[in-house]
């Protein structure tokens, strides 16, 4: 029999269970933050001993750094709960690693980042908001989450880490943790934000994203896989290239609806507009009187229907005053105009037009104008058009689309040329 020393038993048995989960505050060098973790200390380490009692599906640590092996996870360091900073705010930080191993061909990086915030981050932020949301200092929760992902690269099976970043405002979070369903923990979740290896996405807590496009009939072979599988799967424990573990189901996705047949083209010829106009005009004329304050409808232009794409739309000629500086580029004020008035307007509208079959969308075409800028610049104002079928205006209506998910659906003219319009980067060009 191999004999084993006290020493070794003692580390074995001992040294986990003592490991601490929350950083001192002597080694954060933000004095602010370094006295708010030392006033929280008590809270705090009641928090983290909660956090690695909780039940997973595969092995979880609290961790300083990410994307660690699990064998060497086990003796790092994982004091990884701390106060930090994140856009000017405080926020609470759990950083961890997942050791699932996620298979890449049933499951795409949306469906992963689902996974593992259902299976570590809703828990741990369930505990968190219970201890700290009456904690006038904490402003935002920030997660910094490490799993797997099996993938063959040229017929070899292959392992990488992937991380998940989720911040969630304190208000959001309460919000979410008290949601009684899928559509109030989506509406809770679109105001935070979410990276996958710092790309910005969307977690769907149902489990189905917006369905905007037209689906793939079920009996096209150049179907994906990820559009055809009815569930996903994950892989874990994998860490020998060569040896990858049958899979073990995990709750499935819902599937993608089956294709509708395609709606008969719409007559767009002018009579037909006109008696769609005057079928709608009472409506029309209440929406441009009780609205008119919140929209600025051009005086110009009362609200009319177009044919557009071969489909019919309904036009509102608005007026957006912005407060940016003439040098500002063209897609930075066409972004300003969506976030700061457009996406503003949308859900009011909507609540004029109850049945979507008269007409396909709604365009918003507006003129824009810079605070403060003389007449004479006024004159040579931006005209921004973005143009948005009903699917996509539906889903953003349940909080089920993203802005920039509703602009990717429709179609964006700045002075009549249509334009990609990333709201993200156009927003962060500054003066360009």
């Amino acid at each position: 029999m191999r004999r084993i020393s006290l020493l070794a038993l003692w580390v074995s048995f001992f040294v986990p269970v003592v490991r601490a989960q929350v950083l001192p505050s002597g080694e954060i060098k933000d004095p602010q933050i370094s006295a708010l973790q030392e006033r929280n200390m008590d809270e705090l380490k009641a928090f983290g001993a909660e956090v690695v009692k909780l039940p997973t599906d595969y092995p979880f640590f609290l961790s300083r750094k990410l994307d660690l092996d699990e064998s060497k996870q086990k003796w790092a360091d994982q004091r990884a709960i701390q106060f930090d900073r994140y856009k000017d705010k405080i926020v609470l930080k759990i950083t961890g690693n997942y050791f699932a191993a996620y298979s890449a061909e049933k499951m795409d990086a949306d469906q992963r980042a689902r996974q593992t915030f259902l299976q570590i981050i809703s828990p741990i932020l369930q505990l968190a908001v219970s201890h700290f949301q009456k904690n006038a200092d904490v402003q935002e929760y920030a997660f910094e989450i490490s799993h797997h992902v099996l993938a063959k690269v040229r017929g070899v099976a292959m392992e990488r880490p992937e991380n998940v970043v989720v911040i969630v405002p304190q208000a959001a979070a309460i919000q979410l943790v008290n949601a009684k369903d899928d559509t109030a923990r989506q509406a809770a979740l679109l105001k935070g934000e979410v990276f996958v290896n710092a790309k910005p996405t969307t977690i769907w807590p149902g489990g189905e994203g917006p369905q905007l496009a037209q689906e793939t009939p079920p009996d096209d072979p150049s179907a994906s896989a990820s559009q055809t599988t009815a569930g996903a799967e994950v892989v874990t424990g994998a860490r020998d290239t060569d040896k990858i573990p049958s899979p073990v189901r995990v709750p499935s996705l819902k599937a993608p609806k089956a294709a509708q047949p395609p709606a008969p083209p719409r007559d767009t010829s002018a009579q037909a507009l006109s008696a769609l106009q005057a079928e709608v005009k009472p409506i029309l004329d209440s929406m441009v009187k009780e609205l008119d304050p919140q929209v600025h409808f051009a005086s110009y232009a009362s609200p009319g229907f177009v044919g557009f794409r071969n489909g019919v739309y309904l036009e509102l000629s608005i007026n957006t005053t912005l407060s940016e500086a003439a040098t500002a580029s063209r897609y930075r004020l066409a972004a300003l105009a969506f976030d700061e008035h457009v996406a503003h307007l949308i859900r009011p509208v909507l609540g004029y037009f109850k049945d979507d079959s008269k007409f396909d969308g709604v365009g918003f075409s507006s003129t824009l104008h810079l605070a403060g800028a003389k007449s004479s610049a006024n004159a040579n104002s931006e005209a921004v058009e973005f143009f948005f079928p009903f699917s996509a205006l539906r889903c953003y209506e349940r909080y089920d689309c993203t802005g920039q998910q509703l602009i990717d659906a429709g179609t964006v003219l700045i002075n009549g040329e249509r334009v990609g319009l990333d709201l993200q980067i156009a927003e962060g060009g500054g003066n360009r």
